[in-house]
Formats: C-alpha cells, structure tokens, sequence
C-alpha cells in the first residue's frame, strides 16, 4: 500500500501537476496551494493505482506470477472502468503519437492499448528481476514483452488508411470552418467594458471569421466553440436576447452555410450547457445538451447539492455553477446548401473524454463529430490541452468517424478517421481552420458493437478469480485439496497423463491434410465472427445463410480433420524397454534404446503431437498426436540415457493435454448444444412475444411446424454464437498458456487448470448473465 500511495503520488505529479496549478489559478489561490491539494487527493485522482497494487499482491501469492500479472492488469482497467476519472485519462492514451500502435483502439479502446502496456510493463519487469539467472532466463519475458508493439503495429499497418478529402465523391464529403477567436476571459472583460460589449466584441469577432471561411474559403458549415454565445439561444430572457438571437440567425441566412455553436439551454428543470444547429431559411433545428459537466465547476455533485448542504458549498465554492446535465449522446442533421443532410454528433468539453458517448453517436447513425471545446484554463498549461486534443482524437479511432474540433483559443483541429490532425491551431492565436472531411458511412467497429468493452471484461476475469480463490480456499479449509493433489496433480516435472495412453498415429501428408482442415475452419469461423460483429452484409441478418456458412466452412472441414484423426487412433504404451502402438490386431513397435530424442511440435496442428528421432540420426516415418511428449520421454528416459529436459513446444503440449476440468461441462455436447438451447429458449419468446402477440404466437398463425422451424433457427444461430464465444475463449486459454510456458513452465499445469475454469465459468455464467442484461436493460 506504500508503493501504490507513493506511485499514485508520483503519477500525477508527472502526468497532472498541470492541472493542479490550473486548478489553483482557476480558484484564485496560488497555483502551488491546487497543485498540494491535487498531489494530497492523489489516491482518490489515480484509484486504480490502489486496487491494481493490492489485487496484484494478493493474485501473485496465491496463483503466482503470471496469472498475478493478468489480475493486475485487468484490475487496473476495470477500475478505469467502473470509478470513471475527472479528465478520462488511462496510459494507453500515452500510445496517441504513434500513427501505427493508437489504431488497436477502434477494437478495445484506449483501455486495451492500457492492458497491453501493462502486460509488456510486467514481462520487462520479470526479465529484470532474473537478469542474475543468465542471458536466456531474461530473454523470454522481453521477447513477451516486445510481441505487445509488434502486434499493435501490425495491426496498424493493416487497417485501411483513411480515405484523402480529395479523392472522396463530392456527395461524401464536407468542407467545414472552425473558428477560434482566442477571446477567453470573459469575466474580466465584462469589468472593464461592461457585459454588452463583451457580447458586441464576442459576436462581431466570429462574423468577421465566418464571413472569411464562408466566401473566400468555400466553408459548406460552420463551427463555433463552446459557450461563445453567452446567454440562452432560442429562448432569450430579454427583449436584447431576442434581438441577438434574431442577428444570428440573419447571418445565418445571409451565410447561406448551417451554424453550429455552443450557447446555453433552458426548461423548467433548469439551465443547460448546449449546442445550438441552426439552418439557412430554417432556423433553429435543435439542441444537443452537454451529459458529462465538470464537478465543482459547471455543477456539483448530487450528494452535495442537496437543499440542506448546497447553500454552505456554495458560499465555499462561488464559482460553482448550477448547469443540468443532458441526457446522452444525440444525433442532429447538418442541412447543406446543396440539400444534403450530414448526420452528426456534437460533443462539448469534457464529454469527449467518455468513449460511451462516441459509441452510442455510432449506433445512432453519425457520420461525423463535431467537437466544441473551452480550454482556455490550460491557456498557461498547454500540456492538459494537448491532452484533450488526444483523448478526442481517440473517440474517432474507436469509431472510425472523422472529427472537426474548435476551441476558444486552442487546440482546435481537423481530425481523420485513423486520429490523424489533418490541420490545426496552436494554442494562445487567433486563427480560422477550413478543413474538409470524407463523411461516407463508416464502418463497424469492435468498439461500437462491443461498446468499451474491456473493463467490463477485466471485471468478469477478476469475479472468475475471486470466486475461484474462495472456492480453492473452502476445499483447502474442508482438508479436500491435499487429497486431491495427492490422488494425481501433476507437480513441477511430472507428465499430465499417465501411458499408456490413446493417441493417433499419423504419416507427415495425413497430418498436414488434417492441420491444413483445421487451420480452413478456424479461419472460416474468425471470419464469419468478424462478419457477425461487424454487422455488414447479407450474411450478418440472414440467419439461414450464416447456418450454411458455417455447415461448409466451419463444420465440414471440422469434421474432415476430426475424421482422419479418428481413423488414426491406436493405444500407446511403453513397456519391457518397447514402444508399442496398438489398435485392435495391429500393432508397432520400436526398441525404446532406437529412439534418440522426442521433438515435440512447435506447431501443435492437427493437436500437440511428437516426432521420435531415431538412432540412425532419421526420423520414424510416423508421427504421433494427441501425445504428451513429457510424459513419452520420461517413460523412455527409464530406458535410455540420452533424454534431454522438455522444451517449451513439449510443456505447452502436456498443458494442452492435460485434463480440462468438468467432463460434462466440457462435453461438446453441453456446450454447443443443450446451453445454446437453453440460450435460445427466452429469447425466442421474447421475440415470439415482440412479432407475433405472445409466446405462442407463431405456431397459433401458421401451425407448429412454422413454430418448430422458427425456434431451430433461433437455436442454430445460437450454438453458431456459442461456438464463436468459446473459440474466443479457447484462444485466450492457448495464448496464456503459451505466455506461462514460455515464462514460468513450472506454473504451466496449475495456470492452464485456471484458465480452464475461468473459460468455463466465462462461457456457462457469462453469457446468461449477459442475455439477462439485454433483456432487462431493454
């Protein structure tokens, strides 16, 4: 708890002492007595730091190093998660320079790159500590560590570049003006000149630079920053108001371009913080009220603005405002001069720093954000301004949606669809950015069919973890768990399973055949899951077609390889000094003093399997799979002296054959047939109930027949959707169990066991909770 105090502290100092010398001038104390109070409130601004080092300490102890360096992470971003921070920071914000490593973003968000970097940060810190046990010892780890960028670089070098302004149709694009007046002391110009000719110098400033984009630089809209109009639109308090409103709306029209700018709200629950669309001949299209309002600024918290207590805040806090929250992400219509309607989000300040608000703009249908901005309190600390250009910048990472940003006096920018600043301003200038922007209709991300998803999955692995430690601590506490491990664990050296044992025998063309099927269907079912979650194309609504596809891309070569395996099942034994290989009369053998080494595949494809070399320095013409290559070469080092230590390809092979767990649960069975079926029963009369008036409704208009076909397909499109659920799981279980291999082997079988119950609690409690969810969320 030291350490997390201390990195806490030291965290925000170097990232955040900018904020808490803004906050003291913004307060109007000295800068040093914000920075203290912040560096004093550390814990509380960087929470996770707490909960990371806690979860980590304790994980480690109790399931070692690897598995505490998942917990670890995974506790770090579910607490980003679910305890929001002030400014939305998180350390994968830290990749934003690289053009190549950010874009991962767009499949778990900011959050991911940060599980990632944390991953790499625990792999660099292990090879560190066994920099004493020899070159070999510290290589593995940092050779886990260097595959976090290099996937993300790959990554980013296979997503699409974002298409040029110019080379998109003219119906898909739009030419835009941001105008940024560096007019931001408000307050105090209001006592030098009086309000009114605040306002006056405020409006005539923005006509100037709005009649500059619209008819020398061709701006088909235009953009103001947040707040610039200082007083209700569309709802004036004065006749003056009216009058101002009446003189925006001419400009408007003289424009003949729509206006978008920030402004203030109203209705009889209070006053909001807005942005005002406006159109040529139209006038006032609608309002989108800012959700996310900054604490003890804008408004206070709830449990501080209640009647008793709000009266002795305030008269603590005079500059807290009294503004409402809006309700959410809104999607209005951008009406051009050429009659084209742009769908568009608009996000103001700090509702930029919630991915939430981004993604649900993307279910709505928004082509664009437009961002509006007051940084004026970072005009002496750019770096929080910089940061929020950043943190924007992700928002159309995650969801492909290209941006145009404004500020009151800087950073204001021209954003692609990657992140990229295609133009912009530095801060503290007066200045006008015309910039154009490709708005097609974007496509699906991870991120928007998802939502941001990784934190709540963090949460769900720490629950599997927790309620797995409790479970392991009650068979400890009942006296259970030594019996267990005594009947037949396997320890530190010792084979999963015992010989003999039934294996296949394969010649190196049936292998590859098999391997070759595999590699078809699981590369078939990636696709046909990438398809699902993109929700593009004919196949991505037709249920029938996705029930064909995956009959002759998933199941049939499934089935072929799974067949050829089948017809080269034999039982293996070693015994007397001979490996024998048996099925039914048929029999081979081999002097066991023949067999030089075991080489287990570094390609565990159709299953782990071995190659025996032989004395003659030639390898036996068959190979075997489905085959523990530590417990074969401990059978023969029994026999021959020439047994060398398992490699890593031989424990990620006896981890992979290792027992999984409940059998039932386990079964193909249970899981890709009765739980899909019990999926598919209350959400089929659910949808029985929506379409056709009640449970029953379909067999009562067209017959039981037309019923019992209906529930089959709901049932094959969920086994179809279970299958791709346990194909993710089963791949996160391999990559840890490769990541132990290759950095504890002597932890891989009780880690591989682990994961085996976290994939299982994942599948059969994960995904009724989540249709729960659905279903009761609406």
């Amino acid at each position: 708890m030291l350490d997390a105090w201390l990195m806490s502290v030291a965290l925000t100092a170097a990232m955040f002492a900018w904020f808490g010398l803004s906050m003291g001038r913004y307060a109007q104390v000295h800068e040093a007595w914000g920075l203290a109070v912040l560096l004093l409130l550390a814990p509380l601004f960087q929470p996770q730091v707490w909960v990371f080092a806690w979860v980590r300490h304790f994980a480690r102890r109790r399931f070692g190093v690897v598995t505490g360096a998942f917990a670890g992470a995974a506790a770090w971003v579910a607490t980003e998660w679910a305890a929001p921070k002030l400014l939305g920071d998180t350390l994968g914000h830290g990749l934003y320079p690289s053009a190549l490593l950010r874009q991962a973003a767009d499949l778990g968000g900011a959050a991911g790159l940060t599980l990632l970097l944390l991953g790499a940060n625990e792999a660099v810190a292990l090879a560190w500590a066994r920099r004493g046990e020899g070159v070999r010892a510290a290589a593995r780890p940092l050779a886990v560590a260097a595959l976090a960028p290099l996937l993300l670089a790959i990554y980013g070098v296979a997503v699409p570049a974002a298409p040029a302004p110019s080379a998109a149709p003219a119906g898909e694009r739009l030419r835009m003006g941001l105008v940024q007046s560096n007019i931001v002391d408000y307050e105090r110009a209001r006592r030098e000149k009086g309000a009114g000719a605040v306002v006056r110098e405020v409006l005539d400033t923005h006509y100037a630079m709005s009649y500059e984009a619209v008819e020398r630089q061709k701006a088909q809209a235009l953009l103001w920053s947040e707040t610039v109009y200082p007083t209700t639109f569309g709802h004036p308090k004065s006749e003056a108001g009216a009058e101002l409103d009446r003189e925006i709306q001419g400009i408007v029209d003289a424009a003949g371009v729509p206006l978008v700018f920030g402004t203030y709200d109203r209705d009889g629950a209070g006053e909001y913080n807005a942005a005002a669309f406006t159109a040529p001949g139209t006038g006032l299209v609608g309002f989108y009220r800012k959700t996310r309002l900054f604490p003890f600024t804008e408004a206070l918290p709830a449990w501080l603005d209640e009647p008793w207590l709000a009266p002795l805040v305030r008269s603590a806090l005079p500059w807290a405002g009294s503004w409402r929250a809006g309700d959410g992400a809104r999607v209005l219509p951008l009406r051009l001069a050429d009659g084209r309607e742009v769908p568009v989000l608009p996000l103001i300040c700090l509702d930029d720093v919630d991915a939430s608000l981004a993604i649900d703009g993307a279910r709505l249908g928004a082509r664009l954000i437009l961002t509006m901005s007051n940084d004026s309190w970072f005009s002496e600390h750019p770096q929080g301004a910089q940061l929020h250009l950043a943190v924007a910048a992700f928002r159309s990472i995650e969801t492909r949606l290209p941006q145009f940003r404004v500020t009151s006096n800087g950073f204001s920018a021209v954003i692609d669809a990657r992140g990229e600043v295609l133009a912009g301003t530095r801060m503290g200038e007066r200045t006008l950015v015309v910039g154009d922007l490709p708005v097609p209709e974007p496509p699906r991300t991870l991120m928007v069919a998802w939502g941001d998803w990784v934190g709540r999955a963090a949460a769900l692995l720490l629950l599997a973890l927790a309620v797995l430690a409790g479970w392991s601590a009650w068979r400890s506490r009942a006296g259970t768990a030594a019996a267990a491990g005594a009947a037949g664990s396997p320890g530190e050296g010792e084979p999963a399973a015992a010989l003999p044992a039934e294996v296949v025998v394969l010649t190196p063309a049936v292998r590859w055949t098999a391997a070759a099927l595999r590699t078809f269907a699981h590369g078939s079912l990636l696709w046909l899951a990438a398809t699902l979650v993109a929700g593009e194309g004919a196949l991505a609504s037709n249920t029938l077609a996705q029930v064909r596809a995956f009959v002759a891309l998933v199941l049939a070569p499934e089935a072929a390889a799974l067949g050829l395996l089948w017809a080269g099942r034999a039982r293996l034994a070693v015994q007397g000094g001979v490996l024998s290989l048996t099925r039914g009369a048929r029999r081979i053998e081999l002097a066991a003093s023949e067999v030089t080494a075991v080489r287990a595949w570094r390609l565990p494809l159709p299953a782990p399997g071995v190659a025996l070399q032989l004395a003659a320095r030639s390898r036996w013409g068959y190979t075997l799979a489905r085959v523990d290559a530590v417990a074969l070469q401990a059978a023969l080092a029994t026999r021959t002296p020439r047994a060398t230590q398992p490699t890593w390809a031989a424990r990620y092979g006896q981890a992979c054959l290792a027992p999984r767990g409940n059998r039932f649960l386990q079964h193909p069975a249970a899981k890709f047939v009765a739980l899909p079926f019990v999926l598919a029963i209350p959400a089929f009369r659910l949808h029985q109930h929506i379409a056709f008036g009640g449970g029953f409704g379909e067999a009562q208009l067209f017959g039981l027949v037309a019923y019992a076909k209906g529930f089959a397909l709901w049932w094959a499109a969920w086994a179809i959707g279970v299958v791709i659920v346990a194909a993710v799981l089963r791949a996160a279980i391999e990559a840890g169990t490769l990541g132990v291999v290759l950095w504890r082997p002597e932890r891989a079988l009780a880690v591989r066991r682990a994961l085996e119950r976290a994939g299982l609690a994942a599948l059969y409690g994960g995904l009724p909770a989540w249709l729960a969810w659905r279903f009761f969320s609406g």
